[in-house]
């Protein structure tokens, strides 16, 4: 399962979603994590109403399951959901390594329904009966 942050130093999870001058994506499982790819963000990226800027980090993040943000817009977050992205929101600016042992160890263990939503994402469905 692939996660993305919204990070300003590629360190920490320290940024708006519409603001972030990067993307760090992370490929995760119950057994480890590893980095993916950065993806970085120019031009006017701070608060100005300007939904055009969105467009390049929702299809950057198109294939995770989960987006991790400093903060996020309504509209933002609305298009992230409508894209079969859980948005998580941190209280502060956090590790990125912390918040990829946390969710490890929660894969490890009973993830919530949300989370097995997200593991799923990009998964067929199958439906024996029969069974």
């Amino acid at each position: 399962m692939k996660i993305a942050f919204a990070t300003q130093d590629l360190k920490r999870v320290d940024a708006h979603f519409g603001w972030a001058k990067n993307i760090a994506i992370y490929e995760i499982s119950p057994e480890g994590h590893h980095f993916v790819e950065a993806i970085q963000f120019d031009g006017d990226l701070k608060e100005d109403g300007n939904e055009d800027k969105l467009g390049p980090k929702i299809e950057a993040i198109k294939d995770c399951a989960i987006l991790y943000v400093a903060a996020i817009g309504g509209s933002g977050a609305a298009r992230v959901v409508a894209n079969n992205i859980h948005p998580m929101k941190v209280n502060q600016p956090e590790e990125i390594s912390d918040l990829l042992v946390k969710l490890e160890g929660v894969l490890k263990g009973a993830p919530p329904p949300w989370l097995r939503k997200a593991l799923a994402k990009g998964q067929e469905r199958s439906f024996d009966f029969d069974e």
